[in-house]
Parts: C-alpha cells; sequence; structure tokens
C-alpha cells in the first residue's frame, strides 16, 4: 500500500507464544513498502529465535541494551529517533505494566521512553490476565499517555481457554498500521489547519455512539436501519487524535475499532442505553451519533414465527425504544451533548425541532436522502446547528468531517466557558 512506502517501523516483540505470528507480520510490512527494523526482548527468544526475524526483515535484530556492536552500527538512542512508528506485538501483560509504570531497565523499555514516535501495543494474554484489574488499570495510565491499543480480539487461546486477549491477526495489524498512516495524518493535517493544534480535547472524555441497532422479532428477524457506523467511528478516530479518551459503543457494524479507542458492541437500543448509562460517569462530551431504532416490538416470539396458510398480513405491536441522547442530556451532571438528526426533508427545521426537545448543546444534520453523502456513503455533509448558529461543512470524506467536527465542539467549549466566566 502506498501508505507504508517508506515508512520506518519498529516492531518490538517480547515474551508471548504470539511471537510466533510476527515473522508474518514483518514479511507483510514489508511487501508493502515498510522499512523494517525488529528488537526482541530474552523471553520473546524462547518463543522464536533472532535469526528467523533477521532473514524476513532483512536487518540485525536487536535484542541487548548493553551491546557494544549495536551501540556502534545503531545505538539505543538512535533506533529511536529512527521510528516513524513503534509497534509492540505481542504485548504481554509485563510488557504492558513496565511500559505503564516507566521502566527502563532493557532496550525494549529504553527505546520507550526515549522515542518521541508514536507507540501501538497489541495485546497478548490470556483472558483472566487481560481483565484483571491491574492489567486494566496499567491500560488505562497507556491510554492516557497516548499510546495507541490495538486489540485484543477474541477466540481460543493457547491455554486453551476462550475469550478475549488473543492478539490480532498479522493482517488486521497491518490494516492497523496502513490506517494509522492514512487516517491519522490526515486527521492531525486537518487539525493544524483548523487550530495549529493536535490536542485541541487533550485530557477530555468522550463518549460517542455509533451504527445501528437491532430491535428482534424472532430468533431470525430484526427491525433495524441501513446506518453503517463509518460517521461514528469517524468522529471516534479524530477525537482520538485530537487527544482524548474516547469510549465507543456500537451498534451491529463490520467497521474496524479505531486506533486507540475503547469499544462496548451493543444490539439494541436497550442495551446501548445500558452501555451509555455505564460508561457515562466523568465524561466531558457524549455525542449521539448512532441511528437508534425509534420503536421496538411488544414481543420477541421465542420460536421463528411461520407464515400461515392463506394469511396475507403479520401485525407487529410496536413500543417505543429509550431517547438514549435526551436522557444523557437530562442527567445532573450532564456533559456536553452532540446529536445527529438524519433527515429526508426540511433538515434544519427538524434538527432545531430537535436541539430543543432533546435539550443537547448542538445537533449535526444531514441528508440522507442523497446516496452521495447519505446512508453506507464514504462521504457527508452536515450543517452544525447551536442556539447560536449555523455552521455548513460541504461535502468531504467522512473522516475529514469528523475532524473539523471536532474542532467546531472544542472551539464551542471554549466559547461557551469564556462567556460564563
Amino acid at each position: 500500500m502506498a501508505s507504508l512506502l517508506k515508512r520506518k517501523l519498529l516492531l518490538i516483540v517480547t515474551g508471548g507464544i504470539a511471537a510466533y505470528k510476527t515473522p508474518e507480520l514483518v514479511r507483510r510490512l514489508k511487501d508493502n513498502g515498510a522499512e523494517m527494523r525488529v528488537v526482541m526482548t530474552k523471553g520473546a527468544q524462547a518463543f522464536i529465535t533472532p535469526l528467523t526475524l533477521q532473514a524476513v526483515s532483512g536487518h540485525p535484530v536487536h535484542d541487548d541494551l548493553l551491546d557494544p556492536a549495536a551501540e556502534a552500527a545503531m545505538g539505543h538512542i538512535e533506533l529511536a529517533r529512527w521510528a516513524d512508528l513503534i509497534v509492540v506485538a505481542p504485548a504481554t501483560a509485563s510488557a504492558m505494566a513496565r511500559l505503564a509504570n516507566g521502566f527502563a531497565d532493557d532496550l525494549f523499555s529504553t527505546l520507550c521512553l526515549a522515542t518521541d514516535a508514536p507507540i501501538a501495543l497489541v495485546p497478548a494474554m490470556n483472558r483472566l490476565m487481560w481483565s484483571a484489574p491491574a492489567t486494566q488499570r496499567n491500560l488505562h495510565l497507556l491510554e492516557d499517555d497516548g499510546k495507541l491499543i490495538w486489540g485484543p480480539g477474541e477466540g481460543s487461546q493457547a491455554c486453551g481457554e476462550v475469550g478475549a486477549g488473543r492478539m490480532l491477526e498479522p493482517a488486521e495489524i497491518v490494516a492497523q498500521v496502513e490506517h494509522f498512516f492514512s487516517g491519522a495524518t490526515a486527521l492531525h493535517a486537518k487539525q493544524d489547519n483548523a487550530s495549529n493544534s493536535t490536542a485541541l480535547l487533550a485530557g477530555k472524555h468522550v463518549l460517542i455512539t455509533a451504527g445501528p441497532t437491532r430491535e428482534a422479532i424472532d430468533p431470525v428477524r430484526y427491525l433495524s436501519n441501513y446506518s453503517s457506523g463509518k460517521m461514528g467511528f469517524a468522529l471516534a478516530a479524530a477525537a482520538h487524535a485530537a487527544g482524548a479518551r474516547v469510549t465507543l459503543v456500537a451498534g451491529p457494524c463490520g467497521l474496524a475499532t479505531p486506533a486507540g479507542v475503547q469499544r462496548i458492541d451493543v444490539v439494541s437500543a436497550e442495551e446501548m442505553l445500558t452501555a451509555v448509562a455505564n460508561a457515562l460517569p466523568g465524561q466531558d462530551i457524549f455525542i449521539g451519533c448512532a441511528a437508534v431504532a425509534d420503536y421496538r416490538p411488544a414481543s420477541v416470539a421465542e420460536q421463528k414465527m411461520k407464515k400461515q396458510p392463506g394469511e396475507q398480513e403479520l401485525q407487529l405491536q410496536l413500543v417505543k425504544n429509550p431517547d438514549i441522547l435526551a436522557w444523557v442530556a437530562s442527567q445532573p451532571e450532564a456533559p456536553y451533548c452532540v446529536g445527529f438528526a438524519a433527515e429526508t426533508n426540511d433538515v434544519i427545521a427538524y434538527a432545531q425541532s430537535k436541539l430543543q426537545r432533546k435539550g443537547v448543546q448542538m445537533i449535526i444534520a444531514n441528508d440522507v436522502s442523497n446516496a452521495d453523502i447519505g446512508f453506507n456513503s464514504d462521504h457527508n455533509a452536515v450543517i452544525v446547528i447551536t442556539a447560536e448558529q449555523h455552521t455548513e461543512l460541504a461535502a468531504d470524506s467522512k473522516l475529514n468531517i469528523a475532524t473539523e467536527l471536532v474542532a467546531i465542539i472544542s472551539n464551542t467549549i471554549t466559547q461557551n466557558k469564556k462567556s460564563t466566566t
């Protein structure tokens, strides 16, 4: 891929069984144009030999902080400066703990402290180790420090258990690297033009909903809509690139989780409300981008509903779903609330009405009747509506629209604070 051409990638392999995947990862990254260097910890060498990674990378593998030969060639500080991106894969629980607490007593930890390059961690460990409170504390510390977290995946593990903790597959990691260079670079460039800052939301906690919901009719049928989740996922990526700690509550959609974003998967509107309520404490900004179904069946059939002979009609009784955006806005210490209005006609009028009815600070309106910028499109055009003004954003990629929206939200919050002081 062009996005990796001549990109300088430093892969750090720590001591987990998933290290066996790293030769394939190095090969794929090189095939896509990346320049590779590899560092291995002592633990990693118990699972795979340095010679293997030297062969696929085309360069000697670094493994010793105090190796005179290595210092004569490319010292550890120079190696830290060389990289455009550092990827730690697998990132074991021990590796995450060492980075979270600032250790610098081996080549791996010293490089990560001595670099100003972005660092992406690809966790790999037993499911109980991943869910352990200590690991989750370290995860939050690493996210607060700006580390990218890619994964983990779920499935069967080498220990025989099943759950979260699997390292992403090489193809998935390559996709994350490509996304980082093609997406994050565009995000940062756009933010620089808009505000001369890539940390508009530094220190902020942002909660975003995205995608559709599915409301079950019976075990095989459901009510839903055409939302792809692309706009919400783009906003999550943009908010993270702007320095925020982002939680993304996603309805059913097949999109990859943006780098560094915590994702919670749900299916129905009621599940989405529960997830939002659990994640809400401490949030500074809530963006309700999900296309939540307005209604759900009053009852769900336990068995598949069969067509009856001669039956020409089927009647479903529907009940109203909870209004997640209005509920968040009504809370005693509600965050700054942003809603979306996906309309097919009278877009501005309906959006203004929604702004008032739901008691939110901002509505982002778009015309989903236009196939070029509607559901499932990679592009969008929106009108940002507040009580004070309207701002139109012309058609652009959803990634660029999301970056502009983040800048507008940040600037609006700043202006509101100034007007109340």
